[in-house]
């Protein structure tokens, strides 16, 4: 018998035969794992398999390759911000989905377990659209897909005032200073300020951020595996430029 136990956030859970659930979890030591959670479409249950249910689960199977069986205790209240913002409901969702499809099963992601730890705790905060981007660039970075914001690709030159990268390759996905971009900007991804760690953050650098981090995610993540992104991952986009139209 197989066994472990671990702290993990609910990414989704799928109905199986007619009273259990399939539940995948973003586990702090063993990454993302699946697991059969025996009543799982109960009322008593059901409430605390939703995305990003923090909880404490114990999985066991007679073999590794097994799917196993999950027990399942929530470790924290369901995130109280998102009970009345469908807004930053439609974020966690997205973030969970995000996370669900693109980590590779039973691999351990520490980073990404713990900035999705920090993004729920944004949640109350108006200020968490643009920490959702930073989650997506810190989760492209940690399965080998990171856009490289540490210098100009062009001239070496590193972010300033008076030389801010502001660009970042499609191609490479190496950042570019606005002053080596010259004529090129227009087939250049624009890089938003906030992520160097400065400048406005307004909805047009959320705009950018979130086609940037959507771009590498759908070229270099999912296209990879023939899948498009994640439909809550593109209601999340439209809802927020929507938002910004308003």
């Amino acid at each position: 018998m197989i066994e472990w136990q671990d702290d993990g956030i609910v990414l989704s859970a799928r109905p199986h035969g007619e009273t259990s659930a399939v539940v995948s979890l973003l586990t702090r030591d063993h990454g993302r794992y699946a697991g059969l959670l025996p009543g799982g479409q109960s009322r008593s249950r059901a409430p605390y398999i939703q995305p990003g249910q923090q909880v404490e689960a114990n999985w066991r199977a007679r073999l590794a390759d097994q799917l196993g069986n999950y027990a399942i205790e929530p470790a924290a209240p369901y995130p109280a911000a998102v009970l009345d913002d469908a807004l930053a409901l439609a974020g966690l969702t997205a973030a969970c989905a995000v996370a669900d499809a693109a980590l590779p099963e039973r691999e351990p992601h520490g980073a990404v377990y713990e900035g999705l730890l920090a993004l729920i705790d944004t949640l109350s905060s108006p200020a968490w659209p643009y920490a959702y981007v930073r989650w997506e660039l810190g989760l492209l970075r940690e399965v080998g897909y990171g856009i490289d914001l540490s210098c100009c690709a062009l001239t070496g030159e590193v972010d300033s005032p008076d030389s801010p990268l502001s660009y970042v390759s499609p191609r490479t996905g190496r950042a570019v200073s606005a002053a080596a971009a010259g004529p090129y900007k227009e087939k250049l991804l624009k890089l938003p300020a906030f992520l160097c760690g400065h400048g406005q953050v307004d909805a047009q650098s959320l705009r950018d951020g979130m086609k940037l981090t959507g771009f590498f995610l759908e070229r270099s993540v999912f296209a990879v595996h023939h899948i498009p992104l994640p439909a809550a991952r593109q209601r999340l986009t439209e809802r927020l430029f929507e938002l910004e139209e308003a």
